[in-house]
């Protein structure tokens, strides 16, 4: 991978992050069985993520090649605004969710969600020339945004068992499920975009993929050790063993993290959205 796409690598793992964190954070909301203080905690790292990857957008050189991957540079532009949107919205929702102000918590929360898959669409559009097509790319986001975002939020969540052991299990219990639902359908996605030639191998491709060590550790750490350690999480839940649950989404969520990575590291040398 060329050093010149490593702050590219980055800011998707950051869109993602703050894409996943805050659909799945207003889904919980939405839901409302989580405490106030998890909802006040999720809302300000999905603000801090977002501010992040505002930052590092706007750092970013604006090449229309990088190592060999052609980018839609025209599109970087909209997509820095779409993501400064959103972090305006992840702000005032933020201030709102620590004054428990509904129903505007609420609708603040509905916004900046449907802003966050426009940033996301705009973004998988910058990326998506060399790969095979649009909806390739705009679907290995979505799917590791949510898996990103639902691995976050189950482990914050289940800090707060730990605190106050008498909560109910339920919403640790569907976002462990989402969890396992999400990766399943990741894994699924990849192994379609495997499958799929791309219209463009970039220049700093080397040697057959299948001798890329990478290209391993994306499937079973990133991938099929998750979904291991997700099912342990849900059932661990169900018995209320939430200490378990939650240090098993530790793990858990470093494994996604390493997988979004090296995924995005792949496209980079390959063109395969992974």
């Amino acid at each position: 991978m060329s050093i010149d796409s490593l702050p590219y690598m980055v800011f998707l793992v950051l869109v993602e992050f703050t894409v996943g964190g805050t659909l799945v954070l207003f889904a919980a909301h939405l839901r409302g069985l989580v405490t106030r203080g998890f909802l006040k905690m999720g809302a300000a790292t999905v603000l801090a993520s977002g501010l992040l990857a505002v930052w590092v957008g706007f750092s970013l050189g604006g090449l229309a090649d990088v190592g060999g991957y052609p980018l839609d540079d025209r599109l970087l532009n909209p997509a820095r605004i779409a993501l400064l949107l959103l972090a305006g919205l992840l702000a005032p929702y933020t201030l709102l969710v620590w004054q428990e102000r509904e129903p505007a918590g609420r609708l603040c929360g509905a916004a900046a969600s449907a802003v966050s898959l426009g940033a996301l669409g705009i973004c998988a559009a910058v990326f998506r020339l060399p790969a095979w097509g649009y909806a390739g790319v705009l679907l290995s986001l979505l799917a590791g945004a949510l898996s990103l975002g639902a691995v976050t939020m189950g482990m914050v969540l289940g800090h707060w068992y730990l605190v106050t052991p008498r909560l109910p299990e339920q919403p640790l219990n569907e976002l462990t499920l989402a969890l396992i639902a999400v990766l399943a359908v990741q894994a699924v996605i990849v192994l379609v975009n495997l499958a799929i030639p791309v219209k463009l191998t970039p220049d700093s491709a080397a040697g057959p993929l299948i001798q890329n060590p990478a290209l391993w550790l994306r499937l079973g750490v990133g991938l099929a050790f998750p979904i291991v350690l997700a099912v342990m999480a849900w059932r661990s839940s169900v018995v209320r063993g939430m200490m378990s649950a939650t240090g098993l989404l530790y793990v858990a969520m470093g494994a996604v993290l390493a997988g979004e990575a090296l995924a995005r590291g792949l496209q980079f040398v390959t063109a395969i959205p992974f």
